[in-house]
């Protein structure tokens, strides 16, 4: 224990820069990720056969192993940033959609009725009513997706990537448990902490929603 604290105070901003590194990976793929999955989770819920379509093909790239994965792209995009960042995308896809689909769906069908009936087009309808009340489950897809975003950049340095992965790997290739944990320990803490913050966010979010539909009815 004392070798792990000696080690990670001598290599302080080392590990402080990796860490930036793989939020950053982590954040652009998760962006990505909202920006095309919300709305293909909307269309999922309104058009019931192309939504089996898309959630079907998300599947698809979920089942498939990361490093696999990973290095498809890699033959596609090369090594680097730019391929870890795709691959973190498409694994995001997937609880995104799926829970905007899940979230839009369980609005209560009277609270869209009595949308309709003040003269509410279905775009208002979405924007003003069901998106909202659907906020908590979007956010529980977001923390998900999240979760395993951070797992999966860890492997990252494989295909030419930074973030903590490459102190694990380093390592690994050196016999050196301490670098094992220097680079394992922060990327577990970073994936706890953002699960309770996204956790926080979405029973906020919940609580909201309960209020506003019950407001409605």
């Amino acid at each position: 224990m004392n070798d792990f604290v000696q080690y990670i105070a001598k290599n302080y901003m080392t590990i402080v820069n990796m860490t930036i590194d793989h939020i950053l990976m982590v954040a652009i793929g998760l962006g990505m990720a909202l920006i095309i999955g919300m709305p293909l989770g909307i269309i999922s819920a309104r058009y019931e056969k192309l939504g089996r379509i898309i959630i079907g093909v998300a599947n698809i790239i979920q089942v498939f192993p990361s490093l696999a994965l990973l290095a498809m792209l890699m033959v596609v995009l090369g090594l680097g940033f730019k391929t870890v960042v795709v691959g973190l995308f498409l694994y995001s896809l997937l609880p995104i959609i799926r829970n905007t689909c899940v979230g839009i769906k369980q609005v209560d069908r009277s609270i869209s009725e009595a949308g309709k009936g003040i003269g509410m087009s279905e775009w208002q309808l979405l924007w003003k009513v069901q998106f909202p009340l659907s906020l908590s489950f979007v956010m529980a897809g977001i923390r998900v997706a999240a979760v395993i975003a951070i797992g999966v950049a860890t492997i990252a340095p494989l295909i030419g990537g930074g973030g903590l992965g490459k102190e694990i790997y380093a390592g690994i290739n050196f016999r050196n448990d301490i670098r094992i944990f220097a680079g394992a320990v922060p990327a577990a803490l970073l994936a706890i902490v953002t699960d309770m913050l996204f956790g926080q966010w979405e029973k906020k979010l919940k609580l909201r929603s309960g209020n506003s539909a019950a407001a409605n009815q």
